[in-house]
């Protein structure tokens, strides 16, 4: 029961470092496909605004 804190505290900072992690992979992946996803909305836009 000693050492019980101190587990609680590594596994915050566990999933605290698999959140980050999560995070950069987001951005890299928002970073790669982000002219892709702009390119979609402004074909869908220009062909709305043909209507």
């Amino acid at each position: 029961m000693l050492f019980a804190p101190r587990e609680k505290g590594q596994g915050l900072v566990e999933y605290a470092l698999i959140l980050v992690l999560v995070v950069l992979v987001v951005i890299a992946v928002l970073v790669a496909l982000g002219p892709m996803i702009g390119n979609v909305f402004s074909e869908i836009n220009s062909s709305l605004a043909g209507l």
